[in-house]
């Protein structure tokens, strides 16, 4: 007897409305804007990648507009999110991360205690693996299945149109052949690549200030880079290379980007994996809801985590000749994507309390075999 296939039409999406800017005059971090439109056109590679060039070698972060990925369709993949927090709790309990595994796919709620005080996290999220014959099996919650066929060509598209070309100005500025970072975190091979829906909910003040009103306290990201489609609630904060905290500014239609961790080891941090936080925004804005579209790519689940041999990284200093070797002949004893993301992501998640701090001079380090990093977590 054949399967029997679901006909009945997907649920309803609730809308979700924009909010409207800050009034106030905030201290905004001067970052890069890298038109993605020039891209394609004869001979603007190289001029794209001289404009990125300070911004991931000094900030680590930076904004990319004309992506090619329409506002109807941010639009409509954030009703979609929207959507989903809206469900009762039961229901998005049905697909969860599990921590102990280190795996990040699926729900996570807001559970946790900040440090030592009485006050829990306010954020929830949900992290969709890719679609691809890897995944397949991977169980994801209805409402999710039932809008497959939005989301699965977005997820591809958001890497199609912007990750791809930022790792070929990534392999252009570090004089790389221009596939070389994106053969190590290509999308149709397997990798803990994943679309994200975030929401912060607002605090009362007094519960924020138990806390600093830090949201979400200063650390790198795990992976190779985060995209995040910008929105207007101002509450995002990087750390500068003058040590100073300064706030992200909305750009209608853009994407904010940040290298990460992984490809911090890549560059031998060439490439800067800067801290960041999440904080109380602000007044005008601090009684909203935070709705948040990103895209967290990773490393190739196999792919040996060890420094490119780039002729750029060695005439700087940053690459030895022993390094060069091991970058051109994968080094078998390193650690590979999986192993490493995994174990960052066990060993952070895994707590029953998040710290709270500045991300000022951490003094904990994680290590999974050749690699560590300072853990702003512990």
């Amino acid at each position: 007897m054949p399967a029997l296939v679901n006909t009945n039409p997907p649920p309803d999406l609730l809308s979700w409305t924009e909010h409207p800017v800050t009034s106030e005059s905030l201290d905004w971090a001067p970052l890069t804007i890298i038109d993605l439109a020039k891209f394609d056109q004869p001979g603007r590679k190289q001029e794209l990648a001289n404009e990125l060039k300070d911004a991931v070698k000094l900030w680590g972060f930076w904004t990319v507009i004309n992506s090619g990925i329409s506002q109807d369709q941010i639009s409509r993949q954030l009703d979609i999110g929207y959507t989903f927090f809206e469900q009762p709790l039961v229901e998005k309990k049905k697909v969860t991360c599990d921590f102990s595994e280190g795996n990040y796919f699926g729900y996570r709620e807001p559970y946790r205690f900040i440090g030592s005080s009485d006050v829990k996290e306010n954020m929830e999220m949900l992290n969709l693996p890719k679609y691809t014959p890897h995944y397949e099996s991977y169980p994801r919650h209805d409402l999710i299945q039932a809008y497959k066929d939005e989301i699965q060509p977005f997820h591809r598209l958001v890497w199609d149109n912007v990750i791809r070309k930022l790792f070929i100005l990534f392999a252009i500025i570090l004089e790389l052949p221009e596939e070389y970072f994106v053969e190590r975190h290509h999308y149709d091979k397997p990798s803990e690549d994943h679309l994200r829906y975030m929401i912060y909910h607002p605090r009362p003040a007094e519960e924020d200030a138990k806390i600093g009103g830090q949201w979400s306290a200063g650390h790198t990201d795990f992976g190779a880079m985060t995209l995040l489609f910008s929105q207007p609630v101002a509450a995002l904060q990087i750390r500068t290379p003058t040590n100073e905290w300064k706030w992200v500014k909305h750009v209608p239609g853009g994407i904010t980007c940040n290298a990460a961790d992984t490809l911090s080891f890549l560059t031998k941090g060439y490439i800067k994996s800067t801290v960041h936080r999440v904080v109380r925004p602000p007044a005008d804005q601090a009684h909203l809801e935070r709705l948040g579209l990103f895209y967290f790519v990773r490393p190739g689940d196999d792919i040996h985590i060890v420094p490119a041999p780039s002729p750029v990284l060695i005439r700087e200093g940053y690459l030895s000749e022993h390094e060069e070797k091991l970058g051109k002949e994968q080094d078998t004893d390193a650690v590979n994507g999986f192993e490493y993301v995994r174990a960052r992501v066990k060993n952070v998640h895994s707590r029953n309390t998040r710290h709270v701090h500045d991300g000022r001079g951490a003094k904990e380090v994680f290590r999974v075999k050749n690699l560590e990093v300072q853990d702003f977590y512990a």
